[in-house]
Order: structure tokens, then sequence, then C-alpha cells
């Protein structure tokens, strides 16, 4: 369906309906669920053992107990199953994230979430002697809840209640208090540092499936929050005196986004540390792709984040064999350019 508009000179100007973007945005879902089969075909194929598609397509559905399927099964398919499930909570924290603040560059940093699911990982190593990277998903996922209610709470100190300047000044307190403790702790106990050191580089490496699985009621009850959250930013992004006018109830639209935010950003973190980037770069690719209506900006962030995730781990396996670059690192060289790009583009001060 199309409409028309009058035109320069009071002619007609066709203009695409809402079918027509909706049939657009509906394509570009569908592509990235094919690049997101393709990006996982190539992690489960590409390593220092190179496999062939079709032996990983056999591993897949008719394993014979060979040493490819084996390599496929206990290390490439879990790793590659944990970089989906990261991937899609990053991307649409990093979309929650900038339609709650209005704010381009935000990222799960702003809110101290990061910060409070390292700080949790730590004290847990530190006090409590864990070491298995479960353990660091419990204390992360708490790190992570603990911070952003305080994050919540002191941006709501004021009169003007939790507004997005607030919560972001409230977060940057918090995640340099935060960061300031953990750098005590670990700077005092040489396990803690080294356990922390493998976390806190942002890797796919070293997980395993019942990790994989261990985060995902958590993934799925934040993805949920999320999309029930969309309708409501739309309205916020009018603003929030009229999303009020408009009978948007405020408290229960920011508390259901920080819950969002909380759970995805916790899960994601404590299983795999801070990867950063991913939020920030998918969320603008996919502004950009499928329009401001967050009903379809999250689900294309989603989808962004575990494309782009899955290829980073895969670019990491191949720049550095036999060795691997973290995928943390691979998607610094990637995010830092894009961020200063973003910065200097003035059309960006706001959503």
């Amino acid at each position: 369906m199309t409409t028309a508009i009058a035109g320069p000179h009071g002619g007609q100007v066709p203009r695409p309906g809402v079918g027509g973007r909706r049939a657009r945005r509906l394509v570009l879902l569908g592509v990235l669920a094919g690049l997101l089969v393709l990006a996982v075909l190539a992690s489960l194929a590409v390593g220092a053992k190179p496999i062939p598609i079709g032996s990983v397509w056999t591993a897949l559905w008719s394993p014979s107990g060979s040493q490819d399927d084996l390599v496929i099964w206990s290390l490439r398919l879990p790793r590659t199953l944990l970089g989906v499930e990261v991937g899609i909570a990053l991307g649409v924290v990093g979309g929650l994230m900038q339609g709650h603040t209005r704010n381009p560059l935000a990222e799960p940093g702003v809110f101290g979430v990061s910060a409070g699911a390292g700080f949790f990982v730590v004290l847990g190593i530190f006090a409590f002697g864990v070491t298995s990277l479960y353990g660091y998903v419990w204390f992360g996922f708490a790190g992570a809840l603990a911070a952003t209610v305080l994050v919540f709470l002191l941006g709501s100190l004021g009169r003007g209640g939790p507004t997005p300047v607030a919560l972001a000044v409230a977060g940057v307190a918090v995640t340099y208090l935060l960061k300031a403790l953990t750098s005590a702790i670990v700077l005092s106990d040489n396990a803690a540092l080294d356990a922390f050191r493998f976390w806190d580089v942002g890797a796919l490496a070293g997980r395993d499936g019942a990790l994989a699985l261990q985060i995902v009621p958590f993934v799925a009850v934040g993805l949920a929050l999320a999309l029930a959250n969309a309708p409501a930013l739309n309205l916020l992004a009018l603003g929030a005196d009229v999303a009020a006018g408009l009978g948007q109830n405020l408290r229960v639209a920011r508390w259901t986004g920080l819950a969002a935010i909380t759970l995805l950003t916790g899960a994601a973190v404590a299983a795999c540390g801070p990867i950063a980037f991913v939020g920030l770069v998918v969320a603008h690719a996919a502004r950009f792709f499928a329009g401001p209506d967050y009903r379809w900006l999250l689900p294309t962030a989603g989808l962004a984040g575990a494309v782009l995730l899955l290829t980073a781990d895969v670019i990491g396996r191949v720049v550095v064999r036999p060795g691997e670059l973290q995928v943390g690192i691979v998607l610094a060289f990637v995010g830092a350019p894009f961020f200063v790009a973003l910065v200097r583009r003035r059309n960006l001060v706001r959503l």
C-alpha cells in the first residue's frame, strides 16, 4: 500500500506506506537470519583444525564419533551457541539503553552494569573462593542487578525523578567507584588477579554447553521484557511529557527497561566478560536500516549483534593462527573507530 504527499509544484509524489515498510523490515530480518546461519557454520568450521562444511553437516545430523564430531560437539558448538545468546543479548541491550537514555553513545557501562558484574565476580573469587565459570555467572548476575538498582535509586533522588541525564551521571559515578574497588581487590590477591584477567578480557573460548544453557532463562526473560518495553520506548522518544500525556506509565516503562537491561547484560557479562561495542555498533546500524520503531529495531539489533559477535570470534581464530585473539580484543578494533566517528557526527548529539 502506498500513500501520496504534495510535491514541490503541487503534484503528487508517491510515498511507501505501512505495508511497504513492513515488507522491507521483514526482508531485513530474513537477510540477518541468513547471515547468522552463515556465521554459525563458519564458527563451527573455522579454527586451529579446519573442518569442511560437509563434515560439519554430518557431525550435526548424523555423528559417527570421529575426531571432527568430537571437536564440533565438545568445543565449537557450545562456543557458538553462547556467542549467539550473548550477541543477541548485547545487541538488544544497546537499543534499550539508547532508547531510555536518548543518548547515542549509551553502552552497558553507562549504568554501571558491567562494572557491577565485574566487581561481584572478583568479590566471589576473593571472599568465597569461586573458581568455576558457573559461579561467575551467579555472582556476575547479582552484581549487575545490584549496580542497576543502585544507579536507578541515585538517579531518582532529584525532584525530576530518574531522568536520562540523572541516570547517566549516577551510572558514571557508580562505574568508577566499582572499578576502583575491583582494582583494590585484584591488586591485593594474586588468585583473584589471575582469575579476573582470564574473565575480564571478554571471550567465548573455554566455555562449555552447560554454561550456555545456564544463562538461557535470564536471556529469555530479558528478551521478553525488552519486546514488551518496545511500545513504551516509541512513546518515550516523543519526550517524557508527551508519553505521559498519551497514557504511558513512565515508572513502569523505566523499571521494565532496567530489568531487561540487568538480565541481558548481567547474563552476558557474567558468562563471557565485559565485551564492549556490540550494543553501540548494532543499535545504530539497526536504527539506520530498520527505522526508529523499537518493535523492529530491537529484533534487528539482536540478530545483528549475534552476527557481529560470531564474525569477530571467527576472525580472532584466523588472524593469529595457530593461536587465538579473544573476541573482546577484535571488537575493540572494530568498535573504537566507530565510536570516534560517532562522536564527531554532530547530527547524533540527540536521538
